[in-house]
């Protein structure tokens, strides 16, 4: 027999490690409400691939999804420097509100060229909390949702303790897909009031998303 075949063979190279969970990467407008509330939550899922970030520049929304645009691209160079799959987003969101933000259609046609995703409430974050405490107050302004808001959470100022709505979340997402529903079926998607928050937290827990 050959001396060949009596090496003993070579192991093969292990394929990269992949962490089944989707590593997701959510930009905020917002300075306060929308980043505590998303690291609350996430701490709440028990999920360590998420990454909540706060853009500093504070833009429209197109500037938003600009940045996110290259936060996404700086992650996957890094992610090819290293040979790291792990490295790069599976998703990225930019969470913003409608208000009365100037190119919002250019936002969502780049994000959507670029493969991002948008959490975009309609006219404000405070929609998303509201709909943890009851149905949806029909169409308002961001001063009318915040004081509703305060109906149910008296202390509000700009802070939220998702302990406090915590509770509620099951029924804030059926409400807010309700109204993304509607609206769809309306031709109006997008419309005051609906909220895209709920996209992002069945993201970050992993649930399905209809």
């Amino acid at each position: 027999m050959s001396q060949k075949r009596l090496r003993r063979r070579r192991p093969a190279r292990r394929a990269a490690w992949r962490d089944p969970k989707p590593r997701i990467l959510c930009v905020c407008e917002g300075l306060k409400t929308e980043p505590q509330y998303l690291k609350a939550f996430t701490r709440h899922c028990k999920n360590p691939r998420v990454s909540v970030e706060i853009d500093a520049g504070q833009g429209v929304p197109r500037t938003l999804v600009e940045r996110a645009k290259q936060r996404k691209i700086n992650a996957e160079e890094q992610a090819k420097r290293q040979r790291d799959d792990n490295l790069a987003f599976d998703q990225v969101w930019c969470v913003c509100d409608v208000d009365e933000h100037p190119k919002l259609h250019e936002a969502r046609m780049m994000a959507r060229d670029n493969g991002i995703e948008l959490a975009i409430s309609n006219p404000c974050f405070e929609l998303w909390l509201i709909l943890h405490f009851r149905e949806s107050p029909g169409p308002q302004t961001r001063d009318q949702m915040t004081d509703i808001l305060k109906k149910h959470l008296p202390d509000y100022d700009k802070s939220v303790d998702f302990a406090q709505v915590r509770n509620g979340y099951e029924e804030a997402v059926a409400r807010a897909s309700r109204l993304d529903k509607m609206a769809e079926e309306d031709g109006e998607m997008g419309r005051n009031p609906t909220t895209g928050a709920w996209r992002l937290t069945e993201s970050i827990r992993g649930g399905t998303i209809n």
